[in-house]
């Protein structure tokens, strides 16, 4: 989900709607190819997962029943985090200021954790997920339990967490819609918990060794997306100075953002 500075006094990047279902955008873009890089535009393919995610959809009711006619169930989850090739197998990302491990949330563990974070007041302005860990908690679950196209992260430096990450497949996410996406986009949302670790360039740093770590791990995914809050200014300079570039503004179901890209194509010069 969006990410929280660590060169600046913001603290997060924040999804736009519930994650796990709901943390990035989509429609189509250009395909011309696993892994490959063009100009952004328009293409009427949509990614074949997300046309059985519709077809199954489509077969159920309006009280929540499977239609008499339907066909079986296509379930997309082949095992926990498949539709991302495995983000907790990724290994540690090396980074300037020290070794990062990716580590998927496991809730009877993490969760004082990630809801203190949530309950910072620069953290609540943009993820909005203040208040009792339940609601922290339902956050987490969403993602937990779904198809495993969002899987949460704690992100721990050189031994100790201190921060939290969403990496989700953002061609398909319903907010996809929102821009042209192409196949296999993955997303990322970033949240740097301690204060002491903001308004350092931190974030940035971090940004762009896990954006990369992305790209060397997922051959098909040709970019990284993410949309900040284009109020949370101190987000959106993070992306840039992690080498993304600013592709567009777009409105989102919550907020406006800011749509930055990091592409695989152009890694080396940004």
């Amino acid at each position: 989900m969006t990410p929280a500075d660590a060169g600046t006094h913001a603290a997060a990047t924040a999804p736009s709607t519930d994650n796990g279902a709901d943390p990035g955008l989509r429609t189509a873009e250009s395909s011309t190819g696993a892994g490959t890089d063009s100009e952004d535009t328009l293409d009427l393919r949509l990614p074949d997962e997300l046309i059985a995610l519709l077809a199954e959809e489509a077969d159920i009711g309006g009280d929540g029943s499977r239609r008499e006619d339907a066909t079986p169930p296509f379930s997309v989850k082949v095992s926990d985090d498949d539709l991302l090739d495995h983000v907790g197998d990724w290994g540690p990302v090396v980074t300037p200021v020290g070794v990062l491990h990716l580590v998927p949330v496991y809730i009877e563990r993490d969760l004082p954790l990630i809801s203190r974070w949530m309950n910072d007041p620069a953290v609540a302005e943009f993820w909005e997920l203040a208040g009792p860990q339940t609601v922290t908690e339902e956050h987490l679950r969403t993602q937990l339990t779904g198809d495993g196209r969002s899987v949460p992260c704690l992100g721990v430096l050189e031994g100790t967490p201190m921060s939290y990450w969403e990496i989700y497949r953002a061609d398909l996410d319903p907010l996809a819609r929102h821009y042209p996406a192409r196949p296999h986009d993955t997303g990322i949302h970033l949240l740097i918990g301690g204060v002491a670790d903001r308004g350092r360039g931190l974030g940035s740093t971090l940004l762009r060794a896990v954006a990369d770590r992305a790209l060397d791990k997922r051959p098909a995914c040709a970019r990284v997306v993410a949309e900040p809050d284009l109020r949370n200014t101190p987000s959106v300079a993070a992306f840039l100075s992690a080498g993304f570039r600013f592709s567009a503004e777009v409105d989102l179901p919550a907020k406006r953002a800011a749509l930055m890209v990091r592409d695989r194509s152009l890694r080396d010069l940004l």
